[in-house]
């Protein structure tokens, strides 16, 4: 795969990028004890793409055209967290994960050149399909 360089986020970018993010906390289930019934620790972040003063319209196209399954209708893309029990390690990790979602839509694949096969595969394939046959004509009961 090829990265193309120029639409990649620099580290002042993904920093104002976190100034525009959306946070929503609610209650989690899974562990936790009365920790689960008391505290908010599930996060829920939102990124206004299509509102975004960080992204370059290159970029935004970019990733509305990857992304798409994940970006609602009105141009949000959300992602939510609860694996962990504090609100702090939830955000950090939905932030983390965002930011590598948006990165990976950045990522170009690089163009698969046709090839030939060879003189030598060819008479090789030759070969075996001969040697495939003969065995299969063996087992051939005779009449």
């Amino acid at each position: 795969m090829v990265i193309i360089n120029k639409p990649m986020l620099a580290t002042e970018q993904i920093n104002l990028l976190k100034k525009e993010l959306k946070y929503k906390t609610s209650r989690s289930g899974g562990k936790g004890g009365q920790n689960v019934n008391k505290v908010e620790t599930k996060v829920e972040v939102s990124f206004d793409i299509l509102h975004s003063i960080v992204l370059t319209d290159t970029q935004k196209d970019m990733v509305l055209a990857k992304l798409k399954s994940k970006i609602t209708e009105e141009g949000l893309l959300k992602l939510s967290e609860d694996a962990h029990r504090s609100q702090l390690a939830n955000k950090e990790a939905v932030v983390e994960r965002l930011i590598k979602l948006i990165q990976s839509a950045f990522i170009v694949p690089k163009k698969r050149k046709p090839t030939k096969p060879t003189k030598s595969s060819k008479v090789k394939r030759g070969e075996n399909k001969k040697k495939r046959s003969e065995l299969k004509a063996s087992r051939k009961k005779l009449f």
